[in-house]
């Protein structure tokens, strides 16, 4: 989209909410990236791969089913996941059901990492994004990001 155009929408401002709306994400995502950085915990990025291995039902994941959920292209999955086995973070293991099919289960250690990232994430939450807004604020974007 060439954001000179802006008036040619049928609504410049939703031209403008989508742009601010994109800076805000990258932006708010690069502050609580450098605060996990300065905790010296790893990126964002294994904590969400980590707890959705850890909410699943079984407790195991295959490959295709964090790519799904988390929306990352699968070479990008497969290098996140394999960087995850030598931490020591996860484990692969084969199916039974399918000699080529592997599921990914968390370790202790994986475990151990998401309670050390999670209270240096909430605080990010709240410092970067929380603190800023009151609380009709936050119900108010809460309602409108819901209809997406």
């Amino acid at each position: 989209m060439i954001m000179d155009k802006m008036t040619d929408h049928k609504n410049p401002k939703t031209c403008q909410a989508w742009a601010r709306l994109m800076r805000v994400s990258g932006k708010l995502l690069q502050d609580i990236e450098a605060d996990l950085k300065a905790a010296n915990l790893p990126p964002l990025g294994w904590y969400d791969v980590l707890l959705e291995v850890r909410n699943a039902e079984p407790k195991w994941l295959r490959p295709v089913d964090i790519q799904e959920k988390m929306l990352i292209q699968q070479y990008n999955i497969s290098r996140l996941i394999e960087r995850l086995v030598k931490e020591g973070l996860v484990i692969r293991k084969s199916c039974d059901c399918d000699k080529r099919g592997q599921y990914i289960v968390l370790e202790p250690a994986g475990n151990d990492i998401l309670d050390k990232m999670w209270p240096i994430y909430k605080a990010a939450i709240d410092k970067h994004f929380g603190d800023k807004l009151n609380v009709a604020e936050i119900d108010s974007l809460t309602q409108i990001l819901s209809k997406f």
